[in-house]
């Protein structure tokens, strides 16, 4: 067989180099009650390749493509245009299969590719450092919070109620287990929420977001001026990274901590992953950021090279001083990341905002002239939140079933919340056409 290449002579001759008399004696300390008598139940038997590539090509088919039809959705995972050369290099041999760059002297490719990655997080957030990705959004904001007590002694996070519900909730899980604490403000579709109130010696951090998961737009200088002056950090979050090139980076607001989502860029949605984490912050609290951290550096011939630098992971030297349990990066993703950001430049990243923005302009412009629809926002970039006067989990079906992925009901993220039973969150890119759009409006009409 293709995969499996061992014949029966070739299995009996590994027992007895072992010493066992069949394959089913490395099975002995397996309690009979865990072990199948047979073959599981309702599994096909095996299948030649191309039955098996038949029977995968069905299952898909069943599968409803954003590209298929108008796709308004969003809430955390955006569908953008990705060159078609992001995936030619990502899939180079020297890429696809690179995992840790333990060694420098033979991974100086990888190492740069994360150090450009790196720079461009910093030039993108405005922050003066950024370490080589981490698992997505939501993980890298509650290393975050973790980070900012450790830098404050403090072991209390206010967590804004605009940030995306997921990241809330793994930020809570963490919390939780390492006796710190998360205060989680109530929601707030309408963008009323004043933190400023709240913080006091006891705050280590407020954990903010723009644009928030409602897709409101805030400006936090003033909100870090007051946490600064009670000694606590502000860590501004974000989940639609395109829109940073269009909004005042978090750094020039005052942020000491920006982490999000990274999977805008060169990462598809692929049913919700995988994605990348961007972490960053300032250069006096390196020292106390978790992950990777690539470096540049000379050898000693003062030749240019790239190095693994100030790693604090628990695998490595400082084990259990370590300042995260976060043990890999996701580079394939990063690399993505950076490629697509580098074909786009600065130029091409701002004008790539500007589309987006339009886009969510002249949809708004649509929904607004829809008899029953009510925008609640102030403000957006792209995505923006509409009650429908009408509970808004059935009416997405209702439009599934006429192939239109009408939005994310803030219902599903927030279930049993009456007052969000009737939001529709609703997201134009640069691929959302005006025929779409209209489709979208007639429909809901």
């Amino acid at each position: 067989m293709r995969y499996l290449p061992l014949t029966d002579t070739d299995r009996r001759e590994m027992c007895a180099a072992i010493g066992v008399p069949a394959v089913d004696a490395l099975y002995a300390d397996v309690p009979a009650p865990a072990r199948l008598p047979g073959p599981i139940a309702g599994l096909p038997l095996a299948m030649s390749e191309m039955e098996v590539e038949a029977h995968i090509q069905q299952l898909a088919a069943a599968n409803s493509s954003p590209s298929a039809q108008p796709s308004f959705l969003g809430a955390g995972a955006y569908r953008h245009h990705i060159p078609a050369s992001v995936d030619a290099l990502i899939q180079r041999g020297e890429f696809l299969t690179s995992y840790t760059p333990y060694q420098p002297e033979i991974s100086q490719g990888t190492l740069q590719a994360l150090f450009e990655f790196q720079s461009m997080v910093c030039a993108l957030t405005g922050m003066e450092v950024a370490n080589a990705s981490m698992y997505d959004g939501a993980t890298a904001a509650a290393e975050a919070v973790a980070m900012a007590c450790r830098v404050t002694g403090r072991k209390t996070a206010l967590i804004s109620g605009g940030v995306h519900p997921h990241y809330r909730e793994v930020i809570a899980t963490q919390t939780h287990w390492t006796a710190h604490t998360a205060i989680l403000a109530a929601p707030d579709a309408h963008d009323r929420e004043d933190l400023t109130a709240q913080i006091d010696d006891s705050v280590a951090c407020v954990v903010v977001q723009t644009p928030s998961f409602f897709g409101h737009l805030r400006d936090y200088t003033a909100l870090a001026a007051a946490c600064h002056a009670k000694g606590a950090l502000l860590i501004i979050a974000f989940t639609e990274a395109v829109s940073l090139g269009l909004l005042t980076p978090p750094g020039d607001m005052g942020a000491d901590i920006v982490v999000g989502e990274g999977q805008s860029l060169g990462v598809p949605t692929s049913f919700g992953g995988p994605h990348v984490g961007l972490f960053a912050t300032r250069d006096k609290y390196i020292r106390q950021m978790p992950g990777r951290l690539c470096g540049e550096t000379v050898d000693a011939s003062g030749k240019r090279g790239f190095v693994l630098t100030l790693s604090t992971r628990e695998q490595h030297i400082r084990r259990e001083k370590a300042t995260s349990n976060i043990c890999t990066n996701s580079g394939l993703c990063a690399l993505a990341f950076s490629i697509h950001l580098a074909l786009l430049g600065e130029h091409g990243m701002m004008k790539l905002a500007q589309l987006n923005h339009a886009k969510a302009c002249q949809l708004a412009a649509k929904l607004e002239s829809t008899p029953g629809l009510r925008i609640i926002n102030h403000s957006f970039f792209n995505e923006l939140t509409v009650d429908l006067g009408r509970p808004a989990a059935a009416l997405v079906e209702k439009l599934a079933a006429h192939n239109i992925l009408a939005g994310v009901p803030v219902s599903r993220l927030y279930p049993g919340v009456t007052e969000f039973e009737n939001l529709l969150l609703i997201t134009a890119t640069e691929l959302t056409s005006e025929a779409d759009m209209d489709k979208l409006a007639k429909a809901l009409a």
